[in-house]
């Protein structure tokens, strides 16, 4: 008898040991479910009503609806092949190709007719079932050069244009520095004729901010109008740059330069 009240909960916890893993792995195919539902049903058939079953309101990503509602605009036969789906908890990452017609305007980038296919991995966070994060990395350049947009060699050509600025930053400007450095270089990467581009930091000896910003152009003509779209993105902001760095005691070395080629 004592053998079998031993025996009892021995089983009891072998019982809920199994239980907890059979629970993960549901957790696992679920979020993967969430995932291939938006793929297959919410983008690739267009059914934007399911969203709100799959994006958390605590998404912390732009409108998803408005995001795709662009691109189907630009790329009205726009089409998400899912090449892999890889879930580990909360997580769950997709290996995506993104194919479409370019038809519409896109980002500044008038209608080319072009076909395009380019290759991307998005990282997702779930919570409950629901998609609260997301990252995306995919292949600018490529997607660039299939629109036409930038030649299909553009890695140390003399035409390109690098445009650097040196700041010196008060500690206590900061944050604020940082979050316009954000807005501008979220803005330029979607111009034309935008290549890459860089931010390196470090402080110097009298405790001040110095950050250098790097940004690669194809050309002197993507240069002068991404120069243009920046101006007049302050204007309709009501933002004023050089009051900006005044007020924050920033001073400013900026200068264009070419790549010295072997």
């Amino acid at each position: 008898m004592k053998s079998l009240l031993y025996l009892v909960p021995v089983m009891l916890l072998c019982q809920l040991t199994i239980a907890q893993v059979s629970n993960k792995k549901d957790a696992k195919m679920e979020n993967k479910e969430v995932l291939r539902k938006l793929y297959e049903e919410a983008m690739n058939k267009r059914n934007t009503a399911l969203l709100p079953e799959l994006i958390s309101e605590a998404y912390d990503g732009p409108d998803f609806k408005q995001v795709l509602a662009g691109l189907t605009s630009a790329f009205p036969d726009a089409y998400w092949k899912v090449k892999d789906i890889i879930g580990e908890g909360s997580k769950v990452v997709v290996f995506q190709q993104f194919q479409g017609t370019h038809k519409g305007a896109f980002q500044h980038i008038p209608a080319t007719g072009k076909r395009v296919a380019t290759d991307g991995v998005v990282s997702y966070e779930l919570k409950d079932g629901k998609i609260i994060h997301s990252e995306t990395l995919t292949n600018r350049l490529g997607f660039l050069q299939d629109l036409g947009v930038l030649p299909q060699n553009v890695n140390g050509s003399p035409d390109n244009v690098i445009f650097i600025d040196k700041f010196i930053v008060p500690n206590a400007a900061a944050t604020e520095f940082f979050d316009r450095v954000k807005i501008n270089r979220d803005l330029i990467k979607t111009l034309p004729g935008f290549i890459r581009d860089a931010a390196y930091s470090h402080n110097d000896d009298d405790g001040n901010l110095v950050c250098v910003t790097v940004a690669v152009w194809a050309d002197e003509g993507a240069f002068r109008q991404a120069r243009e779209v920046v101006q007049a993105s302050y204007k309709k902001e009501g933002f004023d740059m050089p009051g900006m760095l005044k007020r924050l005691n920033i001073a400013i070395d900026r200068g264009v330069y070419k790549e010295i080629l072997p």
